[in-house]
């Protein structure tokens, strides 16, 4: 049996890694990630997740795949790609409460499973100084909600409650059922 990562993103290899965990094969999934009318952030994740799996699977293997989606409020924050788009992220979220949402999904014999980990994430009030700062620092680009935890972010969490992994990208706990479930041996 084969397994997949549904994901190029190097911060999911290295969190796998670190339960001991290395795919086989990588397959960076390429699929429209555009929220649905009305769609919420938490729903938005696991379909993502859901999709990314599907979109990789293979016969005789298992896929994991996630997304992570920032949501304030109703509200999802985009993946940023612009220096206004993380701007703006980062204007939102200073000084407040929001709350990430990382859906992974594990496709196996047509089968999909998949759980969202959900964490509450507090910034400090952020100064314009800062802001910039970040910007600067690149950190920010495709990264959803315009920042890296695992970085220079990391100094301005006040407060987390939930997985730190699925704020980085990967919650681990939440894989290893998953992988578990559909017969991958953890060590």
């Amino acid at each position: 049996m084969t397994f997949v990562l549904a994901s190029a993103s190097p911060r999911r290899l290295a969190l796998l890694d670190l339960i001991g965990l290395s795919p086989s094969q990588v397959i960076a999934t390429d699929i429209d990630e555009t929220p649905k009318a009305g769609e919420l952030p938490r729903l938005l994740a696991e379909r993502l997740a859901r999709e990314k799996a599907l979109a990789a699977a293979l016969p005789d293997s298992v896929v994991l795949a996630a997304d992570t989606v920032v949501g304030c409020g109703r509200r999802i924050l985009p993946k940023t790609e612009t220096e206004e788009e993380a701007r703006e992220c980062l204007a939102l979220l200073s000084g407040r409460a929001h709350q990430v949402f990382t859906g992974v999904a594990v496709a196996h014999f047509g089968v999909v499973r998949a759980r969202i980990a959900t964490t509450r994430v507090k910034f400090k009030r952020l100064s314009d100084a800062e802001i910039e700062a970040y910007i600067a620092s690149d950190e920010w680009r495709g990264k959803a909600g315009g920042y890296a935890v695992q970085g220079r972010a990391g100094r301005f969490v006040m407060s987390l409650n939930g997985s730190y992994t699925s704020v980085v990208g990967l919650p681990l706990y939440e894989t290893a059922g998953l992988l578990a479930a559909a017969g991958v041996v953890l060590p």
